[in-house]
């Protein structure tokens, strides 16, 4: 049986492309905090690639960003190739089959709103200060 569960993070805003048979592929990361920690008392923190094809991709490149929380349910998969340098590599990567996205509408407006009003501020001239 090959059946993974994960909750974490997004490391990345996801990215989305279309493949020549016209299938949507959203690609992400998430980083994913171990249960103990290390000898020094750290929580060491796995990052792991995501795949999500067809309407499962749309949605979550229309809904995720960088920082949401997401628990993934799904496949691992594990392919090779040889980079430019004649090395063989290989990959780790989950198949998404299920994205339940934990972060509320309302906290991703919130830190929106937050982006927006950073920008918006101005500058105080000293003699407007009540103290």
């Amino acid at each position: 049986m090959n059946k993974i569960f994960l909750i974490g993070n997004l490391t990345r805003d996801p990215e989305l492309n279309v493949v020549s048979t016209g299938v949507s592929v959203c690609r992400f990361s998430i980083a994913v905090s171990r249960k103990y920690a290390n000898s020094e008392g750290n929580r060491e923190t796995d990052f792991i690639n995501i795949v999500a094809w067809r309407g499962l991709a749309d949605n979550c490149a229309k809904y995720l960003k960088k920082g949401n929380k997401v628990a993934v349910s799904g496949s691992l998969q594990t392919r090779s190739y040889e980079n430019k340098e004649g090395v063989k590599v290989n990959v780790f990567e989950v198949v998404a089959e299920d994205v339940e996205f934990l972060t509320s509408k309302a906290q991703a407006e919130s830190e929106t709103v937050k982006d927006d009003q950073v920008a918006e501020l101005q500058p105080v001239e000293d003699d407007d200060l009540p103290f």
